[in-house]
């Protein structure tokens, strides 16, 4: 357990929202220098707080426009089936997060494909061949409305 205070606090704020923020505008913007912004920065990411800084791209601008949440259901939880699973979570590049659940889904998967046609054979050829899949339930995103905590541009507008 790592002890935050607020100049740690509003560091990670500033940091989701801009990501390349140097330490110079961190120190302006909280009132520390900006050595004490680094060092601050460096400590957070030790303790993996800050899990990485990326880019956040527009599904078509990779070729992926199409998002789908699909839950899946496990045949059981043995280890073999549980690792199976996991190991084709990471093989298939579609899948862009995944998250174990409560409730009737086992998973929650979030998945990015070029068309429905790519949905379908994510569906049927990956996910439904799994041998550990008992169960899947697939939605199609119509609008991205908010993600990572900021409305998408247009969304206000959205009916």
């Amino acid at each position: 357990m790592v002890n935050i205070d607020d100049f740690d606090l509003k560091i990670l704020t500033l940091l989701q929202a801009n990501g390349r923020l140097t330490n110079q505008e961190l120190s302006e913007l909280i009132g520390l220098s900006a050595s004490q912004c680094s060092r601050r920065r460096i400590a957070l990411e030790q303790a993996q707080l800050i899990l990485g800084y990326h880019a956040r791209l527009a599904p078509d601008a990779v070729g992926r426009e199409v998002l789908g949440l699909i839950e899946v259901r496990l045949l059981n939880h043995t280890p073999a089936c549980v690792a199976s699973f996991h190991r084709m979570l990471s093989e298939v590049e579609a899948i862009q997060d995944a998250w174990k659940t409560t409730g009737d889904a086992d998973y929650l998967l979030k998945v990015a494909v070029a068309d429905l046609a790519g949905l379908s054979h994510l569906i049927s050829h990956i996910l439904a061949q799994n041998s550990g899949v008992a169960h899947l339930k697939t939605s199609v995103v119509l609008n991205r409305i908010k993600e990572n905590g900021r409305l998408m541009p247009g969304a206000e507008s959205l009916p």
